[in-house]
C-alpha cells in the first residue's frame, strides 16, 4: 500500500470442539518490505517458505480489538492461502485458535453477522 505498508491475505483457524470441521476467517496481516518481497518472487514455487512475523491487520467483530495482535505465516503448497497463528496469548481469538470454538460460539457470530448486514443493507 503506497510502498510503504505490505500486507498478505490469509487464514485465521479454530477448531470447532466435537467435530471435525474449522471455523476459518480470511484476514490480512502485514509484513516486513523485505518478506513481503520474498513472498510475491516465490509465491508460485513449490518450495515452501519459512514463517513469517505478521502483525493482524483486521478488525474482527465479536472479538475485543484484533489490530497488531502478533502473529505468524504459514505459507502452504498448491496455492492455498497462508495458515496464520496468532501469539498464544489471552485474547478471545487466540484462544480460540489454540483450544477450539463451540458450535454455539459459531451461531452467535453468524447472527451477529448477519445483523450487522441487514443493517447495512438497509442503507442502500
Amino acid at each position: 500500500m503506497d510502498n510503504e505498508h505490505y500486507f498478505i491475505r490469509g487464514c485465521v483457524e479454530s477448531p470447532i470442539i466435537g467435530t471435525n470441521e474449522e471455523f476459518i476467517w480470511g484476514v490480512w496481516v502485514s509484513l516486513s518490505k523485505e518478506n513481503y518481497l520474498i513472498v510475491k518472487e516465490s509465491w508460485n514455487q513449490s518450495e515452501l517458505l519459512e514463517p513469517m512475523l505478521g502483525w493482524f491487520s483486521t478488525v474482527l467483530p465479536c472479538y475485543p480489538d484484533t489490530l497488531n495482535l502478533k502473529a505468524k505465516i504459514h505459507h502452504r503448497a498448491d496455492g492455498l492461502r497462508p495458515y496464520i497463528e496468532l501469539e498464544p496469548t489471552d485474547h478471545p481469538l487466540a484462544v480460540e485458535q489454540r483450544d477450539g470454538i463451540t458450535i454455539e460460539r459459531v451461531q452467535h457470530i453468524a447472527d451477529e453477522l448477519c445483523v450487522n448486514n441487514k443493517s447495512d443493507d438497509s442503507l442502500r
